[in-house]
């Protein structure tokens, strides 16, 4: 007979062995099942598990638990399928290969605990390989290693219910290493590295998940509740769709409502609406698209353009970061671009010029357009006129430091630091009343900038502008308590003041 023959008869034999029965331990004395031959092994590997893969319990804190691992004195096999030991001591059934159905005898577990022990029965096809191949011998030679990865699952699931998610993506990977064929491990890698907030590698261990076992309801819900986080609607409510009863309705009506306000943002976008732009965004966000960079990104282009710098400067620091290599490979190199081009723009606006040269040069290596290329020059072109007005400031060349940084403005014309120093550059050529236009045009856009604020103090103090300055000096100080350098000031302007009040009083 041929091996294929061999084969056939060996899984039929297997797939029809009856269920483990509790109430009788015995080992009957039947001869043990032959185990098939390496070549035989090499021409088949079980697939398809994804329904067994749906029965199990979801993803959630409240179901999570370790599953049990029986183990029995018993080491014989016999041909009806009752017994076998692994290497590693665990009982198995041959007819289920460790399928563990007796549910009373062990709790729910993460993500399909017990399917990754089903991984060599209840299939509807045997599938020949020219590299691996799993044939049933094969696959009872292996439960050793089998059981071990389910073991390393199941500590890692205790890991991840005690909040340790470091320690649970370590044994989850483990788990994989041993059986790279499982979706549960991905899954529930995944949700480790959610919980690390590593979102966009969550999303690739999904995706493994559902590459391996289509139907794995579990692992799209997951996923589309990641695309819902990241921003991505149109994938949130195909994959919450996929997930059968594992999504809510109220699941699929938040990503519905993501897509409407992703839709009006782009809107407002296009037509330079900025205002219109900050609503929808911040409505985008608030439907549970907290993680997502391009909606951040459109906040923070909107308070620029609103001439906000400081708030768009805080939305891009606070923001969930993510390294420009998997931006690129998850939102694609063109978007990535996009986005770098909102943080050079914001850096540069607050006076953050290396961050702005960083950001503008990563831009273009991903996308080479006119329009990253002009930014880049922008950005380049204000980080140059603000070192070359330094300078020359220093030297005491007050006249053309002043014109570099008014080349400078003609890039940014609101940078709040180059608006700063001209604003020092005119005070020292005895310009005040242009200096404390400078200054308060920087402070528009950064009311806590203290640079400006202190230099329009000491420019109204020359101008003999008491109220102004005392006002100014009032607020540094409330921002530094101890400073006692605009103490001091303050006192003397309050002095000049009264002195001023005085003399009124006196005249009258």
């Amino acid at each position: 007979m041929s091996s294929n023959g061999r084969n056939c008869r060996t899984a039929k034999h297997l797939i029809n062995q009856k269920p483990f029965q509790h109430q009788d331990t015995r080992v009957p004395s039947a001869p043990r099942i032959p185990m098939l031959s390496p070549s035989d092994q090499r021409t088949s590997q079980v697939v398809d598990y994804t329904e067994q893969i749906n029965k199990e319990p979801s993803f959630t804190l409240s179901d999570l638990s370790l599953s049990a691992v029986f183990s029995h004195d018993q080491s014989k096999l016999n041909a009806n399928g009752d017994m076998y030991r692994a290497s590693t001591g665990n009982v198995m059934l041959v007819g289920h290969l460790g399928s563990l159905k007796q549910r009373h005898a062990m709790e729910k577990s993460l993500d399909g605990d017990i399917a990754a022990t089903k991984h060599a029965i209840n299939c509807t096809a045997v599938k020949k390989s020219t590299k691996t191949s799993y044939g049933f011998g094969n696959v009872v030679r292996s439960c050793g290693n089998k059981m071990d990865s389910d073991a390393l699952k199941s500590l890692g699931n205790d890991k991840y219910v005690k909040g340790r998610f470091e320690e649970a993506l370590a044994l989850y990977n483990q788990a994989i290493a041993i059986d790279p064929c499982n979706p549960c491990y991905y899954s529930n890698k995944s949700a480790a590295l959610m919980g690390l907030g590593r979102l966009l590698e969550a999303i690739f261990e999904c995706r493994e998940a559902i590459r391996i076992a289509p139907l794995y309801h579990n692992a799209h819900c997951r996923l589309a509740k990641l695309y819902l986080r990241l921003g991505v609607a149109e994938k949130a409510i195909w994959h919450y769709k996929a997930s059968g009863q594992r999504a809510s309705s109220e699941n699929l009506a938040q990503a519905q409502a993501l897509k409407s306000c992703v839709d009006k943002c782009n809107e407002a976008q296009r037509f330079g609406d900025w205002s219109r732009l900050l609503d929808e965004s911040r409505a985008a966000l608030s439907t549970g698209a907290d993680s997502a960079p391009k909606i951040h990104a459109m906040k923070a282009e909107a308070l620029l353009k609103l001439k906000r710098h400081e708030e768009a400067y805080s939305i891009i620091q606070n923001q969930p970061s993510f390294s420009i290599e998997l931006n690129a490979k998850f939102f694609g190199c063109y978007d990535t671009a996009g986005l770098l081009l909102v943080h050079a723009l914001v850096y540069m606006a607050n006076g953050r010029f290396e961050d702005a040269m960083t950001a503008a040069q990563h831009a273009t290596k991903l996308d080479s357009s006119y329009k990253v290329k002009s930014v880049f020059e922008r950005v380049k072109s204000a980080a140059a006129a603000r070192l070359n007005g330094n300078r020359l400031f220093k030297a005491s060349r007050f006249a053309e430091a002043m014109y570099a940084y008014t080349k400078g403005l003609e890039n940014d014309p609101y940078n709040s630091v180059l608006l700063c120093n001209r604003a020092a550059c005119r005070a020292k050529l005895g310009q005040y009343e242009k200096a404390v236009e400078d200054c308060t045009e920087s402070l528009n856009v950064r009311p806590t900038y203290s640079k400006p604020r202190l230099r329009r103090a000491h420019c109204n103090v020359e101008l003999e502008r008491w109220e102004a300055a005392i006002e100014d000096y009032e607020v540094l100080l409330q921002q530094t308590p101890e400073d006692q350098e605009v103490k001091a000031a303050l006192s003397k302007a309050k002095a000049q003041l009264n002195n001023i009040s005085h003399d009124t009083i006196r005249t009258e």
